[in-house]
């Protein structure tokens, strides 16, 4: 007996139900970077509110940090409308898990590792989701948790993580402050915030896809999540501007 008389000729309307397959080949709208560093009792997150369409700073008022729960942190750059698939995943999941009978509770080492097989099954189709991810919370040992996630489905660990301009621009003041998991232990919770405001600063004054708004948040065991969505830059100054000559370190 054939294939044929077995299951009936093969349909190629089930692949294609609406019309031909079309996939996201480069990001419309997107947001820059995501800043975030752990300290001794737990982790800061900060990621301006801009979404830039192109190279004009189109809506100001986006939220790329997405609390999961009262322990979890997701921090979104890259493309908008792929933060909000991503968006809609993780509120399934959130629903799934508020009304379960399992008893068990996603912790932030949970969702990035959820969030890593999404990303490498999408890359996998050659339909990948245009974005970079930073996962902040607290892992099954109850200690501080940080790791990102790209669109290949690359993961990585550190004891401060940037996306975007970030990682050129904030990384080299985030590992002044913590050169590895051994110094997280003498990091305190002001430091933390201190440094990732300086980023923030720096960020705006060199990337030209970022805002003066954005929004942070503090992830620590006794206080859950608090997140301000409407912060504001302090203490500018573009004083230093007129020294500037050309690029690099070049001064008048």
């Amino acid at each position: 007996m054939g294939t044929d008389d077995a299951y009936g000729p093969y349909n190629p309307s089930f692949l294609q139900p609406n019309g031909p397959k079309t996939h996201t080949k480069s990001p419309a709208v997107t947001g820059t970077s995501v800043v975030a560093v752990k300290f001794k009792d737990g982790v800061v997150i900060a990621a301006d509110n801009l979404a830039s369409y192109g190279s004009l700073a189109r809506f100001t008022d986006v939220k790329r940090l997405r609390p999961f729960k009262s322990n979890t942190i997701i921090g979104f750059s890259g493309d908008v409308s792929d933060m909000q698939f991503i968006d809609r995943i993780l509120l399934t999941e959130e629903n799934e898990e508020r009304y379960g009978s399992t008893g068990h509770s996603l912790n932030a080492q949970n969702i990035h590792k959820y969030l890593s097989k999404v990303m490498y099954k999408r890359r996998s189709e050659m339909n990948p989701l245009w974005n970079q991810i930073l996962v902040a919370g607290f892992d099954g040992d109850d200690k501080p948790f940080l790791s990102s996630v790209d669109l290949l489905g690359t993961t990585f660990s550190s004891p401060s993580l940037a996306t975007g301009f970030g990682a050129h621009l904030a990384q080299p003041l985030l590992r002044k402050l913590v050169e590895d998991e051994d110094a997280v232990g003498s990091i305190t919770r002001e430091q933390a915030l201190t440094a990732v405001k300086e980023c923030m600063k720096v960020l705006f004054y060199r990337d030209a896809r970022s805002l003066d708004r954005y929004s942070i948040a503090v992830i620590t065991r006794e206080g859950g999540i608090e997140l301000t969505e409407d912060e504001r830059l302090e203490a500018q100054s573009w004083a230093f501007a007129d020294r500037i000559k050309g690029y690099g370190v070049q001064v008048v």
